[in-house]
């Protein structure tokens, strides 16, 4: 006998959370003139590990402001763009990295241009970003959705991961990897790329404020009826 699967119980969970959030936070909507090109987005996320969004922004405007073009960048002796890449949490990774990744971006391209993915499927550009150095399933996704692309890929940072874990909605040792492949399925289909980026928006602002590390404040946080973990410290 053929089993009927209903609808999946996280894509109604992932809505309510969202409104949840929206009421705490407000929105946090992205003006379309200030998206940025992939190129940007791919930059700002090979250099911001373990850095703020803001000052990884910051840092990437510079970059392109010293030396013009990414190209140069990827030209640039390799100590002045650690010393340029300073307010980073690692300087030296970073400047190391995305050298890498734009050399290898410029073999592959011959130039750091990434408009072929805009004839790709989406899991197709994000496996084709992978390949190249340092890039990752986080960065591939911030690539496809958190910029012009404004494809529907769900970027996961540890707190947006974390939050997931600790709500159930995916497995709880799950790495970006498999938590991006479990969280799919079950994101809201009528949510934009738009709104997949201000629900990782959100996710951060959460993760920040409540859902912490250590030490989580779930009594405070909006979301503790829809979350397993804060069900049982209530």
């Amino acid at each position: 006998m053929e089993l009927l699967l209903g609808p999946d119980p996280r894509t109604e969970t992932l809505r309510r959370l969202q409104a949840l959030l929206v009421q705490r936070f407000g929105r946090i909507e992205r003006a379309a003139d200030a998206w940025r090109q992939p190129e940007w987005a791919l930059v700002q996320g090979v250099i911001g590990a373990q850095t703020r969004s803001e000052i990884s922004n910051l840092a990437t405007d510079r970059l392109l402001e010293r030396w013009g073009s990414w190209e140069s960048v990827a030209e640039a002796p390799l100590d002045e763009l650690q010393a340029e890449l300073a307010t980073q949490t690692y300087p030296n990774v970073a400047g190391e990295r995305l050298k890498a990744c734009l050399t290898d971006l410029i073999e592959r391209r011959g130039s750091v241009d990434l408009s072929h993915l805009e004839r790709m499927e989406t899991l197709e550009a994000m496996e084709w970003l992978e390949q190249l150095p340092g890039v990752g399933r986080k960065i591939a996704a911030g690539v496809m959705n958190a910029s012009t692309l404004d494809r529907r890929a769900v970027v996961l940072d540890g707190h947006h991961r974390r939050i997931l874990q600790r709500m159930g909605l995916v497995p709880p040792k799950a790495n970006t990897d498999r938590a991006f492949t479990a969280i799919m399925p079950a994101m809201p289909p009528e949510w934009s790329g738009a709104d997949y980026d201000e629900h990782h928006l959100l996710m951060k602002q959460l993760g920040r404020t409540w859902c912490r590390p250590s030490a989580p404040e779930c009594p405070e946080c909006p979301a503790q009826a829809l979350c397993e973990t804060g069900r049982r410290r209530a």
